[in-house]
């Protein structure tokens, strides 16, 4: 397709029409079951509503980019200048005749189509949290540039979807664009916990310093540990290790670390414009692989710390379930050949991570420091004395 047809406006009212269509059913839900609620506890279950469409939106894109479906409709946002790949069937059709195990065919068309329509129904729910939460700033206890936040970073991960289509699945942008689902994800939690607070439901849990700490430093190797897959993935570097725990007979292969974290680059590029070495592919899978040893240790370590203490016991033991889950589809997608089932799981499984540790991070606190408060009997001695 020529350059200047990436981008077809064309359909994009219509576009915007199926969104308030696919978010009429959650918004309809949240009002019928909450017509009593005050105004902060229904803006918090369409927070959860939210978040939870916004977590199925994500394992959805996995699938897409998974199913080699994300050029399944090669112009945005719409499919050849039309709303759905019915309009566009003709086309679909040409492109699928002309190579039938290509990047455009009638299945893979449907599904790039349906993770937009999915999209473009969560940025209609968060423009609805940020207009009502603005509205009811005096009736509802947290701020409303919480939702505002949100509402920016839905536009940018659109933004970032249209760059994924134009630009040819480019491996930087792709996991941009996952971890701009992550933080959409982050921003959802987190506005749920304060709305929880706010309602007096929950309170947040004092943790000794060194809890906290742990808590903040496994946070941080999370997010680290999921743009290294995301780049394993987005590389298509799964399979160039199928052995465990050691990669392709050896606990240290053949490597090339500076074509692999070369970040800026076409897929299946090099630094110099040529195809990615095998030795580039190694580097990328095995570095996060080594990656997943130290932060699966800091999370059944955090898992252990949480578990002594009863607010938060839940929440350990989700991080540990979770924990265990992703070393057994991330083995699974080595050992059995990248199926898309664990493949998908996998996703999954770092999508609940995210929300799991944001519920911790913001349920939680350090210790006040002590504040040392001279006794009565130590102040009538000073006056004395003086």
């Amino acid at each position: 397709m020529a350059a200047q047809d990436l981008y077809n406006l064309s359909p994009a009212i219509r576009l915007m029409i199926m969104g308030l269509v696919v978010a009429m059913g959650p918004l309809a839900w949240v009002w019928l079951h909450n017509r009593n609620a005050t105004v902060a506890q229904r803006l918090r279950v369409l927070t959860l509503v939210t978040l939870f469409l916004t977590f199925d939106l994500v394992i959805f894109g996995a699938f897409t980019r998974l199913t080699d479906s994300g050029l399944g409709c090669p112009d945005w946002p719409g499919c050849y200048g039309h709303a759905s790949p019915v309009g566009a069937q003709m086309h679909i059709e040409a492109a699928q005749t002309a190579m039938p195990s290509g990047p455009v065919t009638h299945s893979k068309a449907w599904i790039e189509m349906v993770h937009r329509y999915l999209a473009t129904g969560v940025g209609v729910l968060i423009l609805t949290l940020t207009v009502a939460s603005w509205v009811e700033r005096k009736r509802v206890k947290i701020s409303p540039w919480w939702p505002t936040a949100t509402l920016v970073w839905v536009c940018l991960q659109g933004a970032f979807g249209a760059l994924t289509v134009t630009m040819k699945l480019f491996p930087a942008i792709v996991t941009m664009h996952l971890l701009g689902g992550l933080v959409l994800l982050l921003l959802l939690k987190a506005q749920a916990v304060r709305y929880a607070q706010a309602q007096g439901s929950q309170l947040p849990v004092a943790l000794p310093n060194g809890t906290r700490l742990l808590v903040l430093a496994t946070f941080a190797l999370l997010w680290l540990q999921i743009a290294l897959g995301g780049w394993v993935s987005t590389n298509y570097a799964v399979l160039a290790c199928t052995d465990f725990p050691s990669c392709q007979g050896s606990l240290w292969p053949a490597m090339d670390f500076s074509q692999g974290f070369t970040l800026w680059r076409e897929l299946g590029a090099g630094h110099d414009g040529a195809n990615i070495s095998f030795q580039a592919l190694t580097a990328i899978h095995y570095v996060h692989r080594l990656s997943a040893y130290v932060v699966f240790a800091a999370m059944l370590a955090l898992a252990f710390r949480l578990y002594r203490v009863p607010a938060l016991r839940g929440q350990g033991q989700w991080l540990a379930g979770l924990a265990l889950l992703q070393v057994a589809t991330g083995l699974g997608n080595v050992l059995l050949g990248w199926p898309l089932l664990a493949a998908v799981m996998h996703t999954g499984g770092a999508a609940a991570l995210v929300i799991v540790l944001t519920g911790i991070v913001f349920c939680s606190r350090a210790h006040a420091p002590a504040v040392d408060v001279p006794s009565a009997s130590k102040l009538s001695a000073s006056r004395l004395s003086a």
